[in-house]
């Protein structure tokens, strides 16, 4: 956004007046043209996020060595790791499925304590997707077609200023 006149900057080759792309986390719009260090904010996102659930993978490692600890027995124990496994492969569909299509904000507000137990497969799924586009690339790249589609569909039809049109007699 620009500190002077308050609007969003416009990238190269988008008209003024026309769709603008709407921006990706970590990706901004690079992900239009893949241009701006695009490959490189793949690499990164797809690193950082893989990082991130190999350090959940040791957190998660610690909660188990303290449940061996505190001896709550393997029933808890079986419980708790079922849990969080049932917890992450739910959690890495409904990102994965994200990436598609836009989520239903009622359904996200009922699955958010669930999402919230299964943040490996969250991460996970960042992941497998950074490795094949930026996550929420082909969603937003049909939307931004579909718009700009539109918007040279409705410019075409009309010609000019309709207030400087001869009226005829």
């Amino acid at each position: 956004m620009s500190d002077e006149s308050g609007t969003q900057d416009i990238p190269a080759g988008f008209p003024a007046g026309g769709p603008r792309p709407e921006p990706i986390r970590f990706f901004g719009a690079t992900w239009v043209n893949h241009d701006n260090g695009y490959a490189l904010r793949r690499v990164g996102a797809a690193t950082g996020s893989l990082a991130a659930a190999v350090a959940s993978c040791l957190i998660l490692r610690f909660a188990y060595e303290g449940l061996q600890i505190a001896d709550t027995g393997s029933f808890v124990t079986v419980l708790v790791i079922a849990m969080f496994a049932i917890c992450s492969a739910l959690a890495f569909r409904n990102t994965w499925d994200g990436f598609g299509r836009r989520p239903d904000p009622d359904r996200q507000a009922s699955l958010r304590g669930l999402l919230a137990i299964g943040f490996v497969g969250s991460l996970l799924a960042y992941f497998f997707r950074s490795l094949i586009e930026a996550p929420g690339e082909k969603l937003h790249r049909e939307e931004f077609e579909a718009a700009r589609r539109e918007y040279e569909k409705r410019g075409a039809r009309r010609t000019g200023n309709p207030s400087k049109k001869k009226r005829r007699r």
